[in-house]
């Protein structure tokens, strides 16, 4: 068996670095509900405390989404390359490899732009 070609290989970089983003916007989503959650339940005596590592892991995950963005970027600009590398005739991608490396570049653009 013929190992991955390089499209291949930056297509499922791309694919892998949007699924990682998205997972991340889905965490914000559910610590924002839990915080919401305990601010409006009544008061224990570790509300306090839970509330603040509560905000403190949502502003954690908040910081890493500049990084995916930056990080799916470099992909993206690698997967072009690659692409147009076969293009010229200089890799042997299979037309279904480069079929999924265009959607996966769909893909990534979406993904920068909604984070924009």
């Amino acid at each position: 068996m013929a190992p991955p070609s390089k499209v291949a290989i930056a297509t499922g970089s791309v694919l892998r670095l949007v699924k990682e983003e998205a997972s991340y916007h889905k965490e914000i989503a559910q610590q924002e509900e839990r915080i919401k959650k305990l601010e409006e339940s009544a008061g224990d005596e570790n509300k306090e405390y839970t509330l603040r590592q509560e905000k403190q892991a949502l502003a954690e995950t908040r910081n890493v989404l500049p990084s995916m963005q930056t990080k799916i970027s470099t992909a993206l600009e690698k997967l072009e390359e690659a692409l147009e590398l076969n293009k010229e005739g200089g890799t042997e991608a299979s037309p279904e490899d480069v079929t999924k490396a265009e959607d996966a570049v769909a893909k990534g653009k979406e993904a920068l732009r909604q984070s924009s």
